[in-house]
């Protein structure tokens, strides 16, 4: 798939989503399969748009260290249903309440409250049954799967992701704190990004000093991102972030702008987005999606 050089990051990231579309549209069960509310509801949210960051950071990785996106796309399409999940779950009227996610109404409006925990559930462990599948996974090596496979149920678990959003939640109200801000930032967002990278590296076999220089960038851009995210629900508009802006000042939420300032917020993310650069030094043209997607996260409206 890398057989041209890089030349657009648009197109990089749009010939590797629609790749990673249609592994996801052969993975997933269709919606007529009974019982079908549920497959419908899956699909509702997996197929409901969104950028792939994670997947497509799956299979750079893996370019990067010599493999080939084929080799990883049951892994990349799983850690894309991870992430779903957890969206049809932050959008919970027990979590972030919200009626629409990516421009269209969110899982529980549609489908209701009890199918939409239970279409997030489905895709977690649906998740972990397809990275696991060797007939899906064959010519990997079962020590680099279970490598992987425990890395990112660590990651999306009780010292990652899920530690994040607990900690997000009970943050709302409180007295802005830079340490709390720090881990709920590293847990909620960044641990899923980096975990993304390191997956891809370890399937393709990648030697210590690449997985180590993977991961440094991943935690930068990781954190960038979710810097980005909070100032752009305060700057960004509702036509091209598809949802509500604003929520996380009426919800008295911790975040960068509400602690740091829009301004100090924009110097991190690009200082940030810097030094994930210069991580990739020891790699050469083949990194190159990756340095130009460090100016993309921390540039982007949506």
């Amino acid at each position: 798939m890398r057989s041209e050089p890089f030349d657009s990051l648009d197109r990089y990231l749009r010939e590797r989503k629609e790749r990673v579309d249609r592994a996801l549209d052969g993975f997933l069960p269709g919606e007529s399969r009974y019982p079908d509310p549920v497959f419908r509801s899956v699909r509702y949210s997996v197929f409901a748009g969104g950028k792939r960051l994670r997947p497509v950071l799956v299979i750079a990785a893996a370019e990067i260290c010599g493999a080939k996106a084929e080799d990883v796309l049951p892994v990349a399409c799983a850690i894309e249903m991870i992430h779903t999940y957890s969206l049809i779950h932050d959008d919970l009227p027990a979590m972030d309440d919200d009626d629409f996610r990516r421009g269209k109404p969110t899982n529980h409006r549609v489908f209701g409250e009890a199918l939409a925990i239970l279409a997030g559930d489905a895709l977690l462990t649906e998740a972990f049954r397809l990275m696991t599948d060797r007939g899906a996974m064959r010519g990997v090596p079962p020590e680099r799967l279970l490598d992987v496979a425990g890395e990112i149920a660590e990651a999306a678990g009780f010292s990652g992701m899920i530690a994040g959003q607990v900690v997000d939640i009970a943050s709302e109200g409180k007295p802005p704190d830079g340490e709390t801000l720090d881990f709920i930032h590293s847990r909620k967002t960044e641990r899923m990004i980096t975990v993304s990278l390191r997956a891809g590296a370890i399937l393709a076999g990648a030697e210590a000093g690449a997985l180590e220089a993977l991961t440094g960038y991943g935690r930068r851009i990781g954190l960038a991102f979710q810097i980005s995210d909070d100032i752009l629900n305060v700057e960004g508009t509702a036509e091209a972030l598809g949802k509500g802006t604003g929520s996380d000042a009426a919800r008295k939420k911790l975040t960068y702008p509400a602690l740091y300032g829009l301004e100090s917020s924009k110097e991190k993310a690009g200082t940030l987005a810097g030094e994930a650069v210069r991580c990739l030094d020891r790699f050469g043209d083949e990194a190159q999606p990756l340095r130009a997607l460090a100016g993309y996260i921390v540039e982007r409206n949506n």
